[in-house]
């Protein structure tokens, strides 16, 4: 349904005030995802798609469901800003391939060692160097523009899993999901662990946490970046 049509259905069922009053929260999302985001992506942009966003929430709203409009609109509202973003996703394949390999070989060491992968050996395995390594690490920082819980396609370097708003018979399976994140979110170093939750759950961004546990932002960077790999790489049977 495109945007026209979706404001006259909108219209028709009686939402256009809904719509209005909750324009101020697609400002609201759009200018604190600009904080998380690469420097040339654009807060109008963001704003024309997650007004797109606010009119498909309030064409699908079903109160039945629990949650308050406000909570569903966001929701849909950041997704609908995030999809924009990826895509326009400037990475090339070979970047996301090398996020791939890397998410496999800390799999394979940790695997294979029972405790967490050293960066050298990460390194000896994929016969790259150190600066190599932490260059894909910094880079993937730009391809990393989802929720958590973005299991994402095969170009993705997120964790998702589908929108069942409209497919409720997947609830079941994206509990289970949840809770298998859940479970390796609390398995992660400690390090790692605490960069997690204060980017995730405290929404603090990279700078704002390497003050927090004293490192440069690049080493935050870093830290999530290999969480986020490693998290991959234990949820991969999820894809």
């Amino acid at each position: 349904m495109n945007v026209r049509a979706m404001y006259s259905h909108v219209r028709a069922g009686g939402a256009e005030s809904v719509v209005a009053e909750h324009a101020q929260l697609v400002k609201r999302i759009a200018f604190h995802l600009m904080n998380r985001l690469p420097d040339h992506i654009q807060a109008e942009d963001l704003i024309q798609a997650g007004m797109i966003g606010l009119l498909e929430a309030a064409r699908l709203y079903d109160s039945s469901q629990g949650a308050s409009f406000e909570t569903y609109a966001g929701i849909r509202i950041r997704g609908a800003m995030l999809d924009e973003v990826r895509r326009n996703d400037w990475a090339p394949r070979s970047v996301h391939r090398r996020h791939r390999e890397i998410a496999a070989a800390i799999h394979e060491i940790e695997a294979n060692t029972g405790r967490e992968a050293k960066d050298q050996e990460v390194c000896d395995l994929l016969g790259i160097t150190l600066d190599e390594y932490f260059s894909a690490l910094n880079d993937s920082i730009q391809v990393r523009l989802t929720p958590l819980d973005h299991m994402g396609d095969e170009h993705d370097e997120t964790i998702d899993v589908p929108d069942s708003s409209d497919q409720p018979e997947q609830n079941f399976s994206n509990e289970r999901f949840h809770e298998a994140l859940a479970e390796h979110i609390a398995a992660l170093p400690e390090r790692e662990r605490l960069v997690m939750s204060l980017y995730y759950v405290e929404e603090m961004n990279q700078k704002e946490i390497g003050a927090v546990i004293g490192v440069s932002e690049s080493r935050v960077c870093q830290i999530q970046s290999k969480a986020i790999l490693r998290l991959k790489a234990s949820l991969k049977d999820w894809r």
